[in-house]
Formats: structure tokens, sequence, C-alpha cells
């Protein structure tokens, strides 16, 4: 087995308006049933989502904790029960070496950075010293495919392209698995159009490619992840839901968490989905794709002094 992503280490780099929200309406109330209205209501805008928050609004009356309770105390238990909802769902994303090559199938609306992860965990793979191939599927967007070449040549890594405008994206999967196949890649990548004005399209055109590699490889894809931009908010929801219809989600990589105050979709995705989540973006360099970690995710999320 072999891992793609780094340690985390995002002591602060998740950017998160919970903390400093959370300080203010503390000030103004004492421990009473509006403070505890106001509590849930900055937990939802803060995007944990209803089902989590009224699970801690209700946890949090079952403790009887003191009027008087601190600021800290309190960060404290929100920390917690959102890990409790959370650390299930921290995985390590690792690959068989005994069943090569990989493939693993990035879905996404379009702009959520999926060819940015695909560059990042190329990099991350090769410094492993893994052969690593991208396959070119979003043949839908022409820019899509420039930008992946792009990010293939910074790597200095090959890449299947459609060879015209448009071209059915389950062929470029296939010329990509069977090219891997031949010339012994550890490493399939393979991008895919995310456009969900046209669901069924989209899931007629990521099922094609499931299939298609299905037979070159029996036990391929590997994994198909869900890449799911963290400034989306409640948006990410609705994109869970139909690709995991579509393809049957493996995890999720989110992205954007150093510039968004909506980390707090994790929470709420973990709490509906219980899907696995592999990855967080937290910055533009290759390092900053790093692994999920609950502890530390939370902590940044509530601001805990002293995070270890």
């Amino acid at each position: 087995m072999f891992k793609i992503f780094s340690k985390s280490d995002t002591k602060t780099s998740i950017t998160s308006k919970l903390a400093d929200t959370l300080k203010q309406i503390f000030t103004q109330s004492k421990i009473s049933a509006n403070f505890l209205e106001e509590l849930e209501d900055l937990l939802i805008l803060s995007d944990l989502g209803s089902e989590a928050s009224s699970q801690i609004i209700k946890n949090f009356q079952q403790k009887k904790f003191d009027k008087n309770i601190d600021l800290e105390t309190l960060k404290k238990f929100l920390c917690d029960e959102i890990k409790e909802i959370v650390k299930p769902c921290q995985a390590r994303l690792e690959l068989d070496e005994n069943n090569l090559p990989q493939v693993l199938i990035f879905n996404g609306v379009n702009g959520v950075g999926k060819t940015t992860s695909i560059g990042k965990i190329t990099a991350n793979l090769q410094n492993q010293g893994k052969k690593v191939l991208i396959g070119a599927c979003d043949t839908f967007r022409a820019g899509a495919t420039d930008q992946l070449e792009v990010w293939a040549k910074r790597n200095d890594c090959q890449i299947i392209l459609p060879n015209k405008a448009g071209e059915d994206p389950a062929s470029v999967a296939y010329r990509a698995l069977d090219f891997a196949q031949k010339n012994n890649f550890d490493v399939l990548l393979i991008d895919t159009a995310g456009r969900l004005h046209n669901k069924q399209n989209l899931m007629d055109e990521l099922k094609k490619i499931n299939n298609v590699l299905k037979k070159l490889q029996p036990s391929a894809p590997h994994f198909n992840l869900l890449v799911i931009d963290a400034t989306t908010g409640q948006n990410a929801k609705n994109q869970l839901q139909i690709f995991n219809e579509i393809v049957g989600i493996d995890g999720l990589i989110v992205t954007k968490l150093d510039g968004s105050a909506k980390g707090g979709i994790i929470v709420a995705l973990a709490k509906i989905f219980g899907k696995k989540i592999y990855a967080i973006g937290v910055g533009e360099k290759i390092g900053d794709l790093q692994e999920f970690d609950a502890d530390i995710f939370c902590e940044n999320l509530l601001a805990i002094k002293n995070v270890d």
C-alpha cells in the first residue's frame, strides 16, 4: 500500500468565522433558551447543517452546564461534539501496489479544483517514485483539457488527450487505461466533466466511463472521488447526492478551506452522508493538499488554544 497525501498540518490555515461570531454572542448572553437559539442559528449559518446543529444543541442541554460557563469550556464542548460527527469519516487514501495500475476518477462540478487536485496528487506520487498517467476525459470544455495539460507538463507527466474536440469521454478513458497497462504505469488519474445542468447526460457519460474501464480491468476504477469547494456551502450536499447516485462516491476531497468561512460544510456532509474524507486543500502549494485530520480541523474551526 502507498498513500498519496501529505500529513495534515493545518494549524492556522483553515479560515472560519464561527469562533469570532461565537465570542460575540457569548459576551451578550448567559446560557439561556435565547442563547441556545442564537447558538443553533450560528451553527446552521456556519454551514454545519440543521441535522448536526440540532444534535449538538440537544447534547448541550443534556449536559446541564452551569449558566456561567466560560467561553473556552463552551468551545471545547462544541469541538468535541463536532469531532464525534467527523472523526468516523477521517480516512487515509491508500493504493494497492499488488493491483496496478490503480485508477482514480475525479468527479465534481466545474471550478471546484479537480484539475489542480490532480496536478498536486501527480506531484506527490512522482515524489514517491510512482509512474503516473493522466486521462483528460472532460472533452466537453476545452479549457479543462488545456489546464490539465499545463499541470502534466509542469510535473513532466504523460497525459492522454482527446483526439478531437467533443470525443466520447469513455473512449479517452479506455485509451488511457490501455496505455497505462501496456506501459506499466502505477496510477491513472482521470479528470471528468461536471455539468449538473444536464444531469442525464452527465449520468450517462460517467457510467459509461466506469463501465469501459471494467472491460480492461474488472477491479477499476478503484476510487471514485468527489472534489468539493468549501466555499460552495450547502450546495455541496446536492452535489454529493447527485454524484453518489450516478457512480457511488468512495470519498471526498474538500478544497479552498484556506479562503473560506464555510469549513462547517464538512460537518454537514459527514452527518448526512458519512462518506470518507480523504483530503483537504488549504492553499496553492503542492503540499497544501493534505490528509484530513478531524482533530486539527475541529480545533481550527473553533480556534481552540494550544493546538498540538
